[in-house]
């Protein structure tokens, strides 16, 4: 049996085993510092903006153009473009909510949502002046507003988004401003395609290259 003075000799021994499990669970401050800027970057930034879907999206843009530029009055063309933006809309949301969750992002909380409320105002507003501009006659203003309202609404929603996409609603507003300041004589809804074309077409092509190569798809 051992002594009183041997079993206070071993004490320490045994509270020494679990300091050296704790010490050895201790993490790298390293990866912790890099899980926190992780964190604070996908919370301050929507960092989903699919570039490939943006580039489907440019080249149904250019089809649509060609398709327009064929049809014989107003009517027809603005259904072209009509059935174009609802088709944008599909690819925008499937191609976004993939990359979202390949990335692990919340789609309509956090700064997902924030680029959602900066989008929405303007494309309400572009949806109601089509009605009323088309209603008026005044068709080939149709093709400006649209441009004007859409890179209005990727501007003030990609504050949210990372910093290529202000940029890419900035060449959305000068197409749509060159289109307003074209000559008006001769002008009619069907010569806006070329404006369309190269904002919705050219401009979503360029930029989803862009996106896709810096921010991973």
């Amino acid at each position: 049996m051992p002594s009183p003075r041997q079993h206070r000799l071993r004490l320490p021994h045994r509270l020494m085993r679990p300091l050296a499990a704790r010490t050895d669970a201790i993490p790298d401050p390293a990866a912790d510092l890099r899980f926190i800027r992780d964190t604070m970057e996908r919370s301050a930034s929507f960092t989903a903006v699919p570039g490939w879907g943006q580039v489907i999206l440019g080249s149904t843009a250019l089809a649509a153009a060609w398709l327009a530029a064929r049809q014989s009055t107003s009517a027809a063309w603005l259904k072209v473009w009509l059935a174009e933006a609802l088709l944008a809309v599909i690819i925008a949301f499937i191609s976004t909510r993939r990359k979202a969750n390949r990335r692990g992002l919340p789609l309509f909380t956090g700064p997902g949502r924030k680029v959602a409320l900066g989008l929405f105002p303007p494309f309400i507003a572009a949806a109601l002046l089509t009605f009323l501009l088309y209603r008026a006659g005044l068709t080939s203003a149709l093709a400006p507003a649209w441009l004007l309202l859409y890179g209005a609404g990727i501007i003030t929603g990609g504050l949210y988004s990372v910093a290529i996409v202000p940029v890419m609603g900035v060449c959305f507003m000068a197409v749509g401003a060159l289109a307003t300041v074209a000559p008006a004589a001769g002008v009619t809804a069907i010569s806006s395609n070329a404006f369309l074309a190269a904002g919705f077409g050219g401009i979503h092509i360029l930029f989803g290259f862009l996106i896709a190569r810096r921010h991973g798809g």
